[in-house]
């Protein structure tokens, strides 16, 4: 069980990536008005793995962060920032075992599943909830 630092430093390495994922969000919309591609999400998503790359190789091949410090950018930051970058350093890592078909079949599902599972909130809403006109 993760103790009371330990949570300290995912909850402000997520408070910090939560507000820089709001603001370049922000920054993206005013500078794109009009366009119908997420530009925001999709910024914020291919950032983040860019960042998760950088951060796992110089873990990975220079051991430079403690257990701390790991938790606040990976779990905190990059976790409030966006989490779509543990799924793209997931399946890299996969990929880099030789595990292809385990990390084409976690792309599919994962894309599939999480597609479907917006889908089927939003139609139990519909379902149960439905909106007033």
């Amino acid at each position: 069980m993760l103790g009371l630092k330990q949570i300290v430093i995912v909850a402000l390495g997520g408070a910090v990536g939560s507000v820089a994922r709001y603001k370049l969000g922000g920054f993206a919309l005013h500078h794109t008005p009009g366009w119908n591609f997420p530009v925001s999400t999709f910024s914020v998503n291919v950032i983040g793995c860019f960042t998760i790359g950088l951060l796992a190789a110089l873990a990975e091949h220079h051991d430079l962060f403690s257990p701390s410090v790991r938790l606040l950018l990976f779990t905190g930051f990059l976790g409030g920032f966006t989490t779509f970058s543990a799924f793209g350093y997931e399946s890299v890592f996969l990929l880099r075992r030789g595990l292809f078909s385990v990390a084409a079949g976690y792309v599919l599902v994962s894309v599939f599943c999480g597609l479907g599972a917006v889908f089927a909130g939003i139609k139990m809403i519909d379902q149960f909830w439905p909106p007033h006109h």
